[in-house]
This record gives structure tokens, C-alpha cells and sequence, in this order.
């Protein structure tokens, strides 16, 4: 049995996406019931040399952005990378979620050979579609969603894994 290229990024991001917003929204619950600037959290960084919470998250939403849009063969929606408050954060989630739904998934399979160009730092980047997800877009996606995750967890937000993986299509349990 073969996945598309499609199968194996858009909904996964979605349904991590979609945890993290809830996340978000656990968050705000959390500094309202606790009458705590959520500000802290969102400056909140796990070392000096990480980016805080509210970065990460702007990094978060730009690997699926960015991947799905270049597998797909168009231009990625651009953030001005400002959101300033948890809603605006949400706000980016929800956006993102919708415009990699909005891709075609045919058009996405298309680019599994199409080579991915991208900046790193101040090198210039290729990969084929194919590798660029699996081994380069998806990886770093994980890695901020977990340093998310993980600098609320360290600031006392009750979280557990159910949290971070949101809502699993096709889960049953008995």
C-alpha cells in the first residue's frame, strides 16, 4: 500500500496544528483563572539560546505553510511574524490549517520529484519534494511543536500527551 505525499503531511500538520491551538486555548484559560500575564508565557524559552514560545510557534506554522505551498507549486502565504498576544498566535494556526487544506492534493504529489529550493541560515538549500518533507520539513515541524510543548510544560501548564497530539483520525478506543 503506497500514501501520497499529500496523505503523509497535510492532515498530520493539520491534526498538530489543531493540538497546539487547543494548547493555546488551555493557555488562556490558565492566565485568566490564574490572573497571570500571558505575556510571560509567551516570552518563556526553555534556554537563552532557544527562541521563546511565541517565535516558536510563528516556526511552527511556517514548515507547513512552506512545504505544502512548494510541494504544491505555489507561494506560501507570508506572516509579518508580529503576533503579539495568544489570539494572534491561534489566529496564525487557523490560517495556516486552512490555506494547506486548500491545496490540491494532486498538485502536492506532483512536487514529491520537484525539487525544493529553499533558505537556511546563509546557505541556499535543495531537496527533492519527496526527501524535503520526510527528512527536512517534518523533523523540524516536530522539533517545535515538542520545544512548544515543552517550554509550557516547564512553566507549569498542566499538559499531557493527549494534548500535544490533539485529535487522532480514525483512533478508536474501547
Amino acid at each position: 500500500m503506497s500514501i501520497s505525499i499529500y496523505e503523509a503531511s497535510v492532515p498530520v500538520f493539520a491534526q498538530m496544528l489543531g493540538a497546539m491551538d487547543q494548547i493555546l486555548d488551555r493557555l488562556s484559560r490558565h492566565c485568566a483563572e490564574k490572573k497571570l500575564a500571558p505575556e510571560v508565557f509567551l516570552s518563556a524559552r526553555l534556554s537563552p539560546s532557544m527562541y521563546p514560545l511565541s517565535r516558536q510557534i510563528q516556526v511552527l506554522s511556517d514548515w507547513p505553510n512552506n512545504c505544502c505551498a512548494w510541494l504544491a507549486g505555489v507561494q506560501p502565504m507570508t506572516f509579518a511574524n508580529d503576533e503579539a498576544r495568544i489570539a494572534d498566535l491561534r489566529e496564525r494556526l487557523a490560517r495556516t490549517v486552512g490555506f494547506i487544506q486548500s491545496l490540491d492534493p494532486a498538485a502536492m504529489d506532483a512536487g514529491q520529484s520537484r525539487e525544493i529550493v529553499w533558505k537556511g541560515g546563509s546557505a541556499t538549500r535543495r531537496m527533492i519534494g519527496k526527501d524535503f518533507l520526510l527528512h527536512q520539513a517534518m523533523p523540524q515541524f516536530y522539533f517545535h511543536q515538542t520545544a512548544a510543548y515543552a517550554i509550557l510544560r516547564h512553566n507549569g501548564l498542566d499538559l499531557a500527551k493527549r494534548d500535544y497530539m490533539g485529535v487522532v483520525p480514525g483512533l478508536t478506543q474501547s
